[in-house]
């Protein structure tokens, strides 16, 4: 049971990803949530640190687009600020945008990763797609009111898949 919710990687920071790690894993395409992810829940604009691993990513010809549960106008002022691909209100850990968003990418499942902060939805949403998962730490300690509960029943996994896993905090891929 526990391996539904067990990421492949567990890593400190999205930002270490980078386009070369991802060719050798024969990876072409980054699905990313957002809130926590890449900025904290509260923070309203995309930092320069953000849009820059975006724009070299993209440079370096992968794909990236952001698939976040929360609404529209939060998203879009991200990633408009990017200049990515979107979608919100994803209703993260179902498969619909998901694929949908791999379907406007042009990508597989094999090709794709997701990146989130949460074992509840974006883990278990790539798992269920059979996505290569990274989880990430939080960018901020406190969360949103939703969030809580989920927060909560990820640490109890992330305690049960400590003892039964090598997974640990890395620095890169």
């Amino acid at each position: 049971m526990l391996k539904q919710f067990s990421p492949d990687k567990m890593l400190k920071t999205p930002f270490g990803i980078t386009a070369e790690h991802l060719r050798e894993m024969g990876k072409t395409t980054i699905l990313t949530d957002l809130d926590n992810t890449l900025l904290a829940w509260d923070q309203l604009d995309a930092t320069d640190e953000v849009i820059n691993w975006f724009t070299i990513l993209e440079a370096e010809g992968i794909k990236v687009m952001i698939l976040s549960n929360n609404n529209e106008m939060r998203v879009e002022r991200v990633a408009k600020a990017a200049r990515i691909p979107f979608l919100a209100k994803a209703k993260k850990p179902l498969a619909g945008n998901f694929k949908k968003a791999m379907e406007a990418l042009d990508a597989t499942p094999e090709e794709t990763i997701m990146i989130g902060d949460q074992i509840m939805t974006d883990i278990w949403g790539g798992n269920r797609q059979q996505l290569y998962t990274i989880f990430v730490k939080p960018v901020k300690e406190t969360d949103g009111f939703i969030t809580k509960f989920n927060r909560m029943m990820e640490r109890m996994i992330l305690k049960s898949l400590r003892k039964k896993t090598n997974l640990k905090w890395e620095d890169s891929l």
